[in-house]
């Protein structure tokens, strides 16, 4: 029997409709039936690909005991973080300041009245074990204080939403100024040392960190770090270890240690995009390691295989599990990606087995559960020889050869992926919902691969994508977030509106002298600006004036993740949008966007690499305007805080003119003066 989850869009919200737990998704209903009933709600949120999240929806939350307490004492709301990263952002910030971590799946209680937290966790297991108390336990003592604690229970939410509403305010005591240069210097040196390789712990990409890293190269500054050297290293973990499926292609979302060897082996399309886009920043920096353009070609081929719907746009994720046949009761993780040394035995000759075990880390014993994650150990190009070998790899996975697998139809859930007929081994199951931030940070990627490493097909891919969301995610004049198999859904947030913009700008550069994406891009900034700009505050709301009733609090997301933040990614848009309109109230916005975060920038630089990425186009911006053939010339450089204007009318005898923010240099009579110009205008701070 279902529940009212069954008929979800969300994959993440189905995938709890067997659930004896009576859920509810979040909704005007819901809420106002916590209220009438006075029970606390339990607000649970994760995401499709969350492993752990999957672990506890078949423990607790399929337990009969643990539903029948929860359907009698509370009101249970299931969320998709993915629709609403918005909610998901506030109780996120509520769980750490309760126990200064954070984590998925979320799990929150809150008060029906008023919607404030007063108790949140992560994993929570069926029974007590790995040092944490079992659900079950967990809800009777919670229920227990929500009814007989009430004076505590009023001055715990108290501070929780003081602290809530005290952090969205972000008050001003910084005199730091924008134009001092140690301040630039310090968020370029916290974000090369944030990267710099560590002898424990997880390994995430961390890209915006990366790229701000990679923008400090290009400057003097005196540095405890060979900057070049930490972003070269950022690039080989990447590209060399075995977050990178050499197989298939596409970066897993994280290593489980500080080798990069183990992934979480989940594919998150965000991930992807934004190294794609590293990757290719690396390599138009004259650091050319050919496994950097080979991590790139096999990322985009897996895009376009597995990840690209037939109307263009792009699929948000790929699970870490999968089945190892059709019988099997649970998916097993990482079983679509790793390999046994029996089989490897089975398909290769020993001497492709000993060029392989030369070249990647495989033992008899395996480094993961006893099976085989590849991670490369040398640099370099591998042999025609070596790649026939992993050809055969993937026709093992995939039952068929590479080059005639042009696409490979998502599993849109566990009963597809086991009962389809695959010709290889059973894969993950895909998330193929549409969003659009995630989206943008591929089209930017692929528009920056395209411009680096001048592949038509990557800019083709990214045209595609822009056009489904240009031409379908707009309903009644307003932008939307998501899209289901054609059908729109939820409000745009800021990151939506700021990551496209982004991505529009960054196809206005393979292709300057046409005008669309720019006109398009002016278009929804004006949108953006009407409906998230704060006015008393600076910056951007997360969510617009008129869908944010539901919020206790609104927030400016400042804070770097695992994606930019979003007004560091619109500050800078401001900025390009300025110099490519001659429209100087753009850079009057990115001003009060800069000032109106400069005290957490002063403050506590490790949390917003994007904002100083943001500063560094405020401080440098160049506009080169010359004609089309010296433009394309430009285009695959290394040039951060640049844009591009085609021209014909040039002074007669020059060859192009470079504007520093709102001034113009001589125009230059040469190519090396050309050049000398605007290499003295990206680093004039």
């Amino acid at each position: 029997m279902t529940n009212r989850l069954a008929e979800a869009k969300s994959l993440y919200l189905r995938k709890h409709a067997e659930n004896p737990i009576d859920w509810w998704s979040w909704c005007d209903a819901a809420l106002a039936t916590a209220r009438a009933q006075n029970k606390p709600i339990f607000l649970s949120i994760g995401y499709s690909s969350c492993h752990w999240c999957t672990v506890m929806e078949g423990e607790a939350f399929s337990d009969l005991a643990i539903a029948e307490y929860m359907n009698a004492n509370f009101l249970p709301i299931k969320v998709d973080r993915e629709e609403r990263p918005d909610l998901d952002s506030i109780y996120m910030q509520a769980l750490q300041m309760m126990s200064g971590q954070g984590g998925w799946p979320l799990n929150v209680f809150l008060s029906p009245e008023d919607l404030v937290p007063f108790y949140a966790g992560t994993y929570f297991p069926l029974e007590p074990r790995y040092g944490r108390p079992g659900f079950l336990q967990v809800l009777q003592a919670l229920r227990r204080y929500y009814d007989t604690e009430k004076q505590d229970l009023q001055q715990r939410k108290a501070l929780i939403i003081e602290s809530l509403l005290t952090s969205a305010v972000l008050e001003d005591g910084a005199t730091t100024e924008l134009e001092d240069d140690e301040f630039l210097w310090e968020g370029c040196e916290t974000s090369t040392s944030i990267i710099t390789p560590r002898q424990d712990g997880n390994s995430f990409p961390m890209i915006p960190y990366a790229e701000l890293a990679l923008r400090g190269t290009r400057f003097n500054f005196e540095s405890r770090h060979d900057g070049k050297q930490v972003c070269t290293q950022r690039g080989l973990d990447l590209a060399l270890g075995g977050i990178y499926d050499h197989v298939g292609g596409g970066f897993h979302r994280y290593t489980v240690d500080p080798t990069w060897t183990v992934p979480h082996f989940e594919k998150m399309l965000y991930d992807n995009g934004q190294i794609v886009e590293y990757l290719a920043n690396l390599w138009s920096g004259e650091i050319q390691e050919p496994a950097f353009e080979r991590a790139v070609v096999g990322t985009v081929q897996w895009l376009k295989r597995e990840m690209t719907a037939p109307e263009g746009y792009f699929y948000a994720a790929q699970d870490a599990d999968s089945f190892i046949n059709p019988t099997a009761v649970e998916p097993e993780e990482g079983a679509f990606y790793v390999w046994s040394y029996s089989e490897l035995q089975q398909l290769l000759t020993p001497d492709e087995l000993t060029e392989l075990q030369q070249q990647f880390t495989v033992t008899p014993n395996g480094n993961f559960e006893g099976q085989n994650v590849l991670q490369r150990r040398h640099v370099g190009q591998l042999s025609a020889t070596l790649e026939t070998s992993l050809n055969k790899l993937f026709i093992a996975r995939y039952g068929v050869l590479s080059e005639s697998l042009e696409t490979f139809p998502p599993a849109c859930n566990n009963q597809e992926a086991k009962t389809s007929n695959w010709p290889g081994r059973i894969p993950s199951v895909t998330d193929t919902k549409m969003i659009v931030a995630w989206n943008s940070l591929m089209i930017s990627g692929l528009a920056r691969a395209a411009g680096v490493f001048q592949q038509p097909l990557y800019l083709e891919l990214a045209a595609r994508a822009a056009n489904f969301i240009l031409n379908h995610q707009f309903v009644d004049g307003r932008f939307h977030r998501l899209n289901y198999a054609g059908q729109s859904s939820v409000l745009a947030q800021s990151e939506d509106y700021a990551f496209f913009i982004k991505a529009l700008l960054d196809l206005h550069t393979c292709v300057p002298d046409h005008k669309q994406w720019l006109e398009k891009a002016i278009a929804i900034q004006d949108e953006f600006d009407e409906f998230l700009w704060n006015v008393e505050l600076g910056g951007y709301n997360n969510t617009s004036s008129d869908s944010s009733q539901d919020l206790i609090v609104r927030e400016r997301s400042y804070a770097d993740n695992a994606t930019p933040s979003a007004n560091g990614v619109a500050i800078a848009n401001l900025v390009r949008l300025a110099l490519l309109s001659d429209n100087l109230d753009y850079l009057d916005l990115a001003e009060q966007g800069l000032n109106a975060f400069k005290s957490v920038m002063h403050r506590a630089p490790q949390g917003c690499p994007s904002l100083f990425t943001a500063l560094d186009w405020y401080r440098n911006s160049t506009l080169i305007r010359s004609t089309k053939e010296q433009i394309n010339s430009l285009i695959p450089k290394y040039l951060p805080t640049a844009v591009f204007a085609v021209v014909s009318d040039l002074p007669q005898g020059s060859v192009g003119l470079v504007c520093q923010g709102l001034k113009c240099l001589a125009p230059a009579e040469s190519v090396e003066q050309l050049w000398q110009q605007i290499q003295q205008s990206q680093t004039r701070a």
